[in-house]
C-alpha cells in the first residue's frame, strides 16, 4: 500500500514537471520572451574597485562602444563623441590625455569619466576589456596620437588602450583611429597603411568647409559626426552634402560638353 502511494506521488510530480516544461517551451517560442531570456543569460557584470563593465550578448539591444583618449591635441573630439554616443559607452583616458584636457578644455579626468557609463584606468591590464572574450562593438581612439598608432601597428600592447586596439584587430571588430597630427612622416604613413590593411579605419581629424562652419564647435561636430557615421549611429551634427546644379553658362560646363 505504501509502495503504491509513493508511486502515485512520483507520478503526480512527473505530470507537474511535464506541464512546467510545456509552459517554458511556449514562453520561449514568443519573440519577446526569447529575447529577454537570451539577454539575461548573456549578461553579466564585472565589479572591480567600484567600476564595472557590461558584457552583453549580441542579442542585446544596446551598442557597446569603447572610447580611448590619448595624449594628442584635440581632446574635444573624444569629449564630444562621448556626449553623443548612445549607451553603453566606456572610456579610457591616458594620464597625458587628462593633462591636455585640463589645458585645452579646463576639465578634469573625473568630468570625462562622468560622460561614460563605465571607465577604466589606462594601466588597468586586469580590466575585462583586455580579454578578447569580452564582447564590444567598436573601439574609437579620439584623438589618437601617432605614438599610440605606431604601437598598435607594431603589435605593442603596453597599456589598456593599445591592448583593446589589438583585441579589436584580432577579433575583427571595428577600430577607428582619429588622428590629429600634421605633417605626417613616411613612418606615420607606413603605419597608417599597415593598420588599414589590418582592418582599422584611419580618420584624420579633417573638417570640411562646404557646410560653411561659423564656429570651432561646428567644425568639431563635423568630425565627430563622421565618426558616428562610421559606427552606424544616426546623427545630425553636420549638414550633409546635397550637391550643386552646375550652371550651363559656366566655363566649366562648356569644357564638359566639348
Amino acid at each position: 500500500m505504501r509502495f503504491s502511494n509513493r508511486l502515485e506521488y512520483c507520478r503526480q510530480w512527473r505530470q507537474i514537471a511535464d506541464k512546467l516544461v510545456l509552459i517554458f517551451k511556449c514562453l520561449l517560442a514568443r519573440e519577446y520572451a526569447r529575447a529577454c531570456i537570451q539577454v539575461l543569460a548573456g549578461t553579466c557584470f564585472s565589479i572591480r574597485s567600484g567600476q564595472g563593465f557590461l558584457i552583453s550578448d549580441h542579442f542585446a539591444e544596446t551598442m557597446n562602444t569603447v572610447v580611448g583618449i590619448t595624449g594628442a591635441s584635440g581632446i574635444v573630439y573624444g569629449v564630444r563623441l562621448l556626449e553623443e554616443l548612445p549607451p553603453t559607452k566606456t572610456v579610457i583616458a591616458s594620464d597625458d590625455a587628462q593633462k591636455i584636457a585640463k589645458l585645452e578644455l579646463g576639465i578634469s579626468g573625473k568630468e570625462i569619466r562622468e560622460l561614460a557609463d563605465f571607465h577604466y584606468a589606462n594601466d588597468d591590464m586586469y580590466s575585462p576589456l583586455a580579454s578578447g572574450s569580452v564582447r564590444f562593438d567598436s573601439f574609437v581612439i579620439a584623438p589618437c596620437s601617432t605614438s599610440t598608432m605606431s604601437k598598435i601597428a607594431a603589435g605593442i600592447s603596453d597599456n589598456l588602450i593599445t591592448r583593446i586596439a589589438s583585441v579589436a584587430l584580432k577579433e575583427r571588430r571595428k577600430l577607428v583611429l582619429l588622428l590629429r597630427e600634421t605633417p605626417l612622416s613616411t613612418i606615420h604613413l607606413s603605419n597608417m597603411e599597415r593598420l588599414s590593411q589590418a582592418g582599422a579605419i584611419i580618420m584624420p581629424a579633417s573638417p570640411a568647409f562646404y557646410p560653411r562652419p561659423r564656429s570651432v564647435d561646428e567644425m568639431v561636430d563635423f568630425v565627430v559626426g563622421r565618426v558616428l557615421d562610421e559606427l552606424g549611429v544616426d546623427n545630425d551634427l553636420y549638414a550633409r552634402w546635397k550637391g550643386v546644379t552646375p550652371s550651363t553658362r559656366s566655363r566649366g560646363s562648356r569644357r564638359t560638353h566639348r
